[in-house]
Order: C-alpha cells, then sequence, then structure tokens
C-alpha cells in the first residue's frame, strides 16, 4: 500500500544507481506516495515495478528543463516527484528544478538524497576513495572545455584520487584522451585505474588496472562508465583499489 502523503509538494529524488534494492527507505515511501512521476525513461525503467501505477511523464536525455518546468508547474497541486539517477545533487536534476522554481510562486520541495553511482562504483573497486577525491565530468554540453581542463589540472597537481563521470558518448571520443594527457602529466604509469560500467545494473563491468594499460579497455568506456584514478599512495591489491587514509603514517597492522 503506498503511503499517504498530505499535500501538494515537489520531491526531486535520488533512485541510486540501478535497481529497486537500491532506493533509500525515505526515496521509496515517496515514489509510492505520489501521484505523478517524471523523469527520463532509462532511469523510470529502472524502478518500474514501484511506480507501476502512477501517472508517468517521460523524456528523454536532453528534456531537462522540459521536465523541471513540468515538475514545478504539477507540483503546485499535486503530489509530484521528479527523479534523477544516482544523486540529484551529483549531475542531477536538483539544481536546473530549483532555478525553475525560484520563478514560480509558492511551492513546497524537498530533496531526497540517493547512493550515488561514484559510490556503487567505488564499492565495486574496494576503497579507492578512502581520501579526498575530486569528481570532473567530461561532458563539455554545459561546461566550457577550457574549464574541465583547468579542473584536470587542478585536481591533478594536488593529488587527488579523480572520478570521471561521462568519459565518452557517440560523438564526443576525444575528450576522454585529452584528459587522460592532462593527468599523465602529474601521475605515473603504475597508477591504479578503476573502470566500472553499469555499476549495481546488468551488464555491469569491473576492471582494475593502471594508468599506462588504461587505453587497452577504450572500448568498453562510455557514458555508462565511471573511470576512478588513484592518487600517488593508492595501490592494487585482488584486483581492488586501496587508497590509505593515512592511518599507516600513526600505526602498525
Amino acid at each position: 500500500m503506498s503511503p499517504s502523503l498530505s499535500h501538494a509538494k515537489l520531491y526531486i529524488v535520488g533512485i541510486g544507481p540501478g535497481g529497486a534494492e537500491h532506493l533509500t527507505k525515505k526515496a521509496t515511501d515517496v515514489l509510492l506516495g505520489s501521484e505523478y512521476i517524471i523523469g527520463n525513461g532509462t532511469y523510470l525503467d529502472q524502478i518500474k515495478e514501484i511506480i507501476h501505477d502512477k501517472k508517468i511523464i517521460r523524456s528523454g536525455m536532453g528534456g531537462e528543463v522540459e521536465r523541471a518546468r513540468k515538475a514545478v508547474e504539477l507540483g503546485k497541486d499535486h503530489i509530484v516527484s521528479i527523479i534523477s539517477g544516482g544523486d540529484a545533487n551529483v549531475y542531477g536534476m536538483a539544481g536546473i528544478v530549483l532555478e525553475v522554481a525560484q520563478k514560480a510562486e509558492d511551492i513546497e520541495i524537498e530533496v531526497i538524497p540517493g547512493v550515488t553511482a561514484i559510490s556503487a562504483a567505488a564499492s565495486l573497486l574496494g576503497a579507492p576513495l578512502i581520501n579526498d577525491f575530486a569528481i570532473i565530468s567530461l561532458s563539455d554540453l554545459l561546461t566550457p572545455q577550457k574549464m574541465i581542463d583547468q579542473r584536470l589540472r587542478s585536481a591533478a597537481e594536488a593529488d587527488f584520487v579523480i572520478a570521471l563521470y561521462n568519459p565518452k558518448s557517440r560523438s564526443r571520443k576525444e575528450n576522454f584522451g585529452r584528459a587522460l594527457d592532462i593527468i599523465r602529466k602529474y601521475r605515473t604509469e603504475n597508477t591504479p585505474v578503476g573502470i566500472v560500467k553499469n555499476a549495481t545494473r546488468e551488464g555491469e563491468t569491473v576492471i582494475a588496472t593502471t594508468l599506462g594499460t588504461l587505453m587497452e579497455y577504450d572500448n568498453i568506456i562510455d557514458m555508462s562508465t565511471i573511470v576512478l584514478i588513484g592518487n600517488s599512495e593508492s595501490k592494487l591489491w585482488k584486483n581492488r583499489i586501496i587508497t590509505p587514509r593515512g592511518y599507516q603514517r600513526k600505526y602498525e597492522y
């Protein structure tokens, strides 16, 4: 039975990296209690068993502004959930929905956190993110290439573990090689690298390798892949990556 939500409200819901088992309890309750569910078709399909009896509004990639406008419009008088894969604050819908809502009349909005894609990918690789890290998207649709390059240089020089989102698409293949050229100026070829495609979903692929051999797996890297590049202390162990937190400098174990 769907939980009862009492009045008109717009929820921005992070649905996690894969199937319904990765939803938080709060996200599940909100989805079950909503009248309308709005989202990208790919993400809606991941939770179809939960929302099968709801009013569904779906669109494809590139329809984010349209979805945000529709969610804000409906959220004034109905209980509405607009969904994001992973967490809505990590390259998700929270930003554009709140930007659109600024121009609307009074509307109640709540953001529901979700398990991020990077958290899912990291768990499959072991412990690569234990110390400071940076997440950088290589998509230049909304971010100028010059800014992406600057962020890559800064993160690599500062010895952050670097997680690359959106490494390659069908029409944008050169940005990945460009990013590696920048990172290689600050990392050795033995630096551990993790490749995780379709984390927690059908077709999941997990590879632990090094910067020097990364391009051997170039053909599997796409928009469903996260590439995680270790820092100067990261190490490979049994197809996993360990990035020390710093305990080794204070304790013997």
